[in-house]
């Protein structure tokens, strides 16, 4: 046990988490040059061609100690290489909690983000020992001796205690390598005690059903032990177990400290949690390890198939999905203009994108996704809440006593010269700015108490525009509090189409319905009939358009002679056009769902 060592890696977006791991990787000779890529751990399309890590990967190295205290001692090494977007912090806190220690990186071109600091905390609340690294130290644009003054302000180390390196030349890796094995503690852990594992994430395969990955925290595994999971209390013989290099390599038995995965046929996806703990049946454990705590939803969305016949499908791939990202969450849910589908829970607009993706690479799901919208807390006249997730399950109006919305407390570090256009953005999202602070230099932090349904469609992606990407964002959920909102119903025809109601703040209304019409106007097809575009508030409409219709010259044939004639064709047309409007509906194109994400 005294030979092992687990750490994470954690920054901010776009700091060289992977490319640093990938020399980690290629210093201890744990994948062979033939197999090596850039970011070798990220082993999904999406994270490569987007350049970021979606899931937290772990993998085993092994290393011979050559420091100051050179014991020449064989150490084994389990890394694991974590997202840094904020939408994904959920990932990070359940690495966080297989690990004794963390390589905290900053950027030396960029220093510290809010991401970093967020991430930071989360790794000290589980005192882990930090080892700052200042990465990309190559580049023309580093700032080293600024970026470190941040770092000891932030960490309160000493100078000597940060390591330069660059994942780009591999400068410092030996380094790094060193330090994780003076400075990260060994796991504490009794092997002679019942078996007590903590599961950190599961994924699915077609042939050998559910694999567990687990840390051991007490005890030891063999192959072929009668196993079983203290929350489902489900019993298993486990089949195969084994550490994870680039693959998964099968060993005989996983001692106190070690990292691994099990494969014992399990076929339903509901009986492996994450957060769960793994004992042995014959001794079990006395209680479960605490595991992490439940994820907290920030966006929820309608996910609906194309075709309804594929409803079971769509739930199957979700559910398999949810094995692999556990801050997914989905309940059944029916639409008038959509059929049955499921009320999604994501953590940001990033994640929910991702999800949609998946479905379609991995599982071949075609979906239509509603406007992602925030639950509410609606208090009626007799004093009874109501959580809604979804406008459509807005109690009458004439019930309502008023409506709480969920607050953020928003984080965000910019450089000086944008504060004034941040403040503006924030201001028109109805934020309240509760403190402003220098950093160091020209950096600056400013808080803000912001409604989490003003940011969820399109704040992130003004924040970067606005500041050049120089700022960066962070959030948790700050309670709620008491808001005028209005529920506002798009009309087709005079057919309130759910899909496309939300709720907003009564200020918006007009200019949001306004808005709506406009663009639904450009993205509708026209029809042998006019379609009335119409947004509503109540019984009240704010605004229309109408969706002219595609006429078709009936009197090209009556050249000449008396115009009687011509009008006679023409209220003929009429007539017909009138009786098709009443029978006639409109199909709404995908498009139309997902414009309403993107009306600026």
């Amino acid at each position: 046990m005294k030979q092992i060592r687990n750490f994470c890696i954690i920054a901010h977006i776009d700091h060289g988490k992977s490319t640093l791991a990938d020399r980690l990787l290629e210093y201890t000779k744990t994948v062979d040059q033939k197999d090596m890529e850039n970011q070798v751990l990220d082993d999904m399309d999406l994270e490569k061609e987007r350049g970021i890590t979606i899931k937290s990967h772990a993998i085993q190295m092994r290393y011979t100690y050559r420091g100051e205290k050179a014991d020449k001692a064989e150490y084994v090494l389990n890394l694991i290489d974590t997202p840094g977007h904020v939408d994904f912090s959920y990932e990070v806190s359940r690495s966080i909690a297989a690990c004794e220690g963390a390589l905290l990186v900053v950027d030396a071109s960029q220093g510290v983000q809010a991401q970093t600091i967020s991430n930071l905390y989360m790794a000290l609340e589980h005192d882990l020992e930090i080892i700052p690294v200042l990465n990309k130290c190559d580049m023309d644009s580093a700032m080293p001796e600024m970026v470190e003054d941040e770092i000891i302000e932030l960490l309160g180390c000493k100078r000597e205690d940060i390591i330069r390196a660059s994942g780009k030349t591999g400068l410092g890796v030996e380094e790094i390598l060193n330090a994780i094995i003076e400075r990260v503690p060994a796991p504490q852990g009794d092997p002679e005690v019942p078996l007590q594992c903590l599961i950190f994430d599961s994924v699915f395969n077609s042939f050998r059903g559910i694999i567990a990955y687990f840390k051991v925290v007490n005890g030891v595994l063999r192959t072929g032990d009668h196993v079983k999971f203290f929350n489902t209390g489900k019993e298993y013989d486990a089949d195969e177990i084994g550490v994870l290099k680039l693959t998964m390599q099968p060993t005989k038995e996983l001692r106190t400290g070690d990292v691994g995965y099990i494969i014992s046929g399990i076929k339903t996806s509901t009986e492996v949690k994450v957060g769960d703990t793994i004992t042995h049946v014959a001794r079990p454990c006395d209680k479960a390890i605490d595991g992490f705590e439940e994820v907290k939803p920030m966006v929820f969305a309608g996910v609906y198939p194309i075709e309804t016949e594929d409803y079971e499908n769509l739930r199957a791939s979700l559910e398999k999905l949810q094995l692999n990202d556990a801050s997914l969450t989905f309940t059944p849910e029916s639409s008038v203009a959509l059929g049955f589908g499921f009320r999604c829970g994501f953590l940001g607009l990033l994640h929910m994108e991702i999800v949609q993706e998946r479905l379609d690479r991995e599982f071949d799901m075609d979906v239509i996704t509603t406007v992602p919208n925030v639950s509410y807390l609606v208090y009626d006249k007799q004093g009874e809440v109501k959580e809604v997730h979804n406008p459509a399950g807005m109690p009458d109006l004439t019930l309502i006593d008023h409506i709480e919305e969920p607050y953020i407390r928003a984080s965000i570090i910019t450089a000086t010269t944008y504060i004034g256009p941040i403040m503006t953005l924030c201001l028109g999202k109805r934020g309240e700015l509760v403190k402003q602070e220098y950093i160091s230099g020209n950096r600056v932090e400013i808080l803000f108490d912001l409604p989490l349904g003003e940011i969820v469609i399109d704040f992130y992606d003004k924040l970067k525009s606005i500041s050049k990407g120089y700022a960066s964002f962070d959030y948790h959920s700050n309670g709620y509090r008491q808001s005028d909102l209005v529920k506002l119903d798009i009309l087709l025809n005079g057919e309130q189409v759910d899909a496309l109601s939300t709720l907003t703040h009564r200020s918006n209304a007009v200019d949001f319905g306004r808005r709506m019409c406009e663009k639904l106007k450009e993205l509708l097809p026209r029809q042998q009939f006019d379609i009335a575009i119409q947004a509503a508030i109540g019984a009240k409409i704010i605004a229309r358009e109408t969706v002219k219709q595609v006429r078709k010259d009936v009197t090209a044939k009556c050249y000449g002679g008396d115009i009687s004639r011509k009008r006679k064709l023409l209220e003929k047309q009429k007539r017909g056009k009138k009786r098709m409007k009443q029978i006639g509906n409109v199909e709404v194109p995908q498009k139309a769902f997902l414009a309403v994400l993107k009306l600026d």
